[in-house]
């Protein structure tokens, strides 16, 4: 999971995107947002006139990873990587979009995108040690994937010790997967409480925490956490997209779908969403649980809502 830092890398590149084009910033906006056709049609011209503009293919393999249309965008950061071969960003979303076409192909395909994705990893690492995204997503990659491929619990743990300098509560989140994977599950849940506490944005953690907890079935203490995280949420500004995540975790469990309603709703309404958690995204969660509630011209409406911002929306594509 995404956190407080993803949201500081788009700000940041929406930033780079202003200063060298303005239709680039409209379409890092447009992606921010969640409006996946506009962002489309704002970068396609500008792919046409200049094939070489590297944050342009960037930004178009975002938005085709948004939408779960993971060949598209695993073209489209191939091409990003190649034409700014130093930028740690763009290896880190090569991977990120790699790793999403794993997940969909065939056993021996698989494997050979798996070794890519660490690859790519590694490469925004070494480019950029102090990229807490591209570390933590080094980090997951090595929790789960077997040591043919390049994982292993015990690269994670040094991934972690990285982590330590440069995003402490992501150090914590990291360690507490790897507890998981150990089937030590009362360490996982005191990483996670660490991870509460060592940050100025906890909403993010505690809903890691409420996932934890929905996992191991202790239904109590999942929505007391994603309480505490949409509480948390509503002080700050930048973590709109935890009540996202809570949301969601609630779904999954099928508990508390008004409260799972409500947060989508406040999601939806925030000027501060993100391609993290695709507006479009959250239309359609919101259209099952609205589904689940008896609510059906809600939930088609949402659905409409859904379409009407990205029309090429491959819902088996999302991994989230």
């Amino acid at each position: 999971m995404r956190s407080f830092a993803a949201a500081i890398l788009a700000a940041s590149l929406a930033a780079s995107a202003q200063a060298l084009d303005t239709p680039l910033a409209q379409a890092n906006a447009s992606l921010q947002a969640g409006e996946a056709d506009k962002a489309l049609s704002l970068l396609e011209p500008v792919v046409e006139q200049n094939a070489s503009d590297a944050e342009a293919h960037n930004l178009e393999c975002r938005v085709w990873l948004s939408l779960g249309r993971f060949d598209q965008a695993t073209s489209e950061c191939e091409k990003a990587a190649s034409l700014d071969a130093q930028s740690s960003d763009k290896h880190l979303w090569l991977g990120r979009a790699l790793g999403d076409k794993a997940d969909h192909a065939s056993f021996l395909s698989a494997y050979g995108l798996a070794k890519r994705v660490r690859s790519e990893f590694e490469e925004a690492v070494r480019l950029d040690p102090r990229n807490a995204e591209a570390l933590a997503s080094l980090g997951e990659f090595d929790c789960s994937a077997p040591g043919v491929v390049g994982g292993g619990l015990d690269k994670a743990e040094a991934v972690a010790g990285q982590l330590d300098k440069v995003d402490p509560p992501r150090a914590h989140e990291l360690r507490a997967q790897i507890a998981e994977h150990r089937e030590d599950y009362d360490a996982a849940e005191r990483e996670l409480k660490q991870a509460v506490s060592a940050g100025p944005h906890p909403a993010y953690q505690w809903m890691a925490l409420a996932s934890l907890y929905r996992r191991r079935e202790r239904w109590n203490d999942m929505i007391a956490a994603v309480r505490s995280g949409a509480s948390a949420a509503q002080r700050d500004k930048h973590a709109a997209v935890a009540l996202f995540n809570g949301a969601s975790t609630l779904a999954k469990a099928n508990k508390e779908l008004p409260l799972a309603a409500k947060m989508l709703e406040d999601y939806l309404a925030s000027p501060y969403k993100t391609e993290e958690a695709p507006a479009f995204v959250a239309y359609a969660r919101l259209a099952r649980v609205r589904e689940q509630l008896g609510d059906q011209d809600a939930a088609k409406k949402d659905r409409a809502a859904a379409a009407a911002l990205a029309h090429e929306f491959n819902p088996q594509g999302r991994k989230h």
